[in-house]
C-alpha cells in the first residue's frame, strides 16, 4: 500500500487542486487510488465545488451526502481552523481517532489530504504536523507563486525536515493575480531547497468544471518510487 500525505504552506493554495488531479491521473492508469480529506471547514453538502466533493467526482464516485461523510468524518460549516470551528460547533477533533481513521483505510494507493497549512491547529494541543508525524507518510507539499510564498515554503521543508517527514515533492501552484512568476518561484526553490526534492509547476488552470482533468502531468510523483 502506497500512501500520501498532500499538505501545504497555508490555507487556499490548491490542495485539493493537487489531490483531484492525482485521482484523476493515477486512475487513467489503472491505479487503485483512494482519496480523503478527513477535515474540512466552510463545508456545504449542498455546494458540489466544496472539497470533499470535489474529490469524490476526481475518483468516479457520486458525491452523496454519505460519501462526503465517509470521506470526511470531520465537517465543520465555519470557515475557521478546526479548533476554532470545533468550538463554536462541537465535534472536537481528537488526534488519535483522526490517526486511526486514515490507517483504517486499504487500497493500493492512499492519498490523504491535510487542512489548511502545516501548523494549522487542529484541537487544543494539535496541529497538523502532529497528525503528519503520527502517520508519518511521504508529504506532497503545495506551495503557492504569491509574494513571499518562497519564504513560507523553505520554513515549511525546515520543519517537516525537523520532524523527519520525508517530502516527495513541492508542487507550486501558481497563484492568481500574483506579480511573481510562476517560473522565478520554481527556480529559485529549486536553488534552496534540497536537489533529491522535485519542484513541480502548476499553472492556473481555466476550466469551468473538473480543472483537475486539464492538470499537467502528475501521477508520476506518486510512481516509480
Amino acid at each position: 500500500m502506497t500512501k500520501f500525505f498532500i499538505t501545504s504552506t497555508g490555507t487556499g493554495i490548491g490542495k485539493t487542486l493537487v489531490t483531484t488531479s492525482l485521482c484523476w491521473q493515477l486512475r487513467q492508469s489503472g491505479e487503485n487510488v483512494t482519496a480523503l480529506k478527513p477535515i474540512i471547514s466552510g463545508y456545504d453538502a449542498a455546494d458540489m465545488s466544496n472539497d470533499s466533493a470535489q474529490i469524490l467526482q476526481s475518483c468516479g464516485i457520486e458525491p452523496s451526502a454519505a460519501e462526503q461523510e465517509r470521506i470526511s468524518p470531520w465537517r465543520y460549516k465555519a470557515p475557521l481552523a478546526p479548533n476554532m470551528a470545533a468550538a463554536r460547533e462541537g465535534n472536537p477533533v481528537d488526534l488519535a481517532a483522526l490517526v486511526a481513521f486514515c490507517k483504517s483505510q486499504t487500497a493500493e494507493m492512499l492519498l490523504v489530504e491535510g487542512v489548511g497549512g502545516i501548523m494549522a491547529p487542529l484541537n487544543a494541543q494539535h496541529t497538523v504536523l502532529d497528525w503528519m508525524s503520527a502517520l508519518n507518510w511521504p508529504v506532497l507539499l503545495v506551495a503557492g507563486s504569491y509574494l513571499g510564498a518562497i519564504s513560507h515554503t523553505l520554513s515549511a521543508d525546515e520543519v517537516l525536515r525537523a520532524k523527519n517527514l520525508p517530502i516527495r515533492a513541492v508542487i507550486v501552484s501558481e497563484s492568481r493575480d500574483s506579480g511573481v512568476s510562476l517560473a522565478d518561484t520554481v527556480d529559485t526553490l529549486k536553488k534552496f531547497l534540497p536537489r533529491a526534492i522535485p519542484v513541480v509547476e502548476l499553472p492556473v488552470l481555466n476550466t469551468k468544471e473538473a480543472l483537475w482533468k486539464d492538470a499537467p502531468p502528475l501521477s508520476w510523483l506518486c510512481q516509480n518510487l
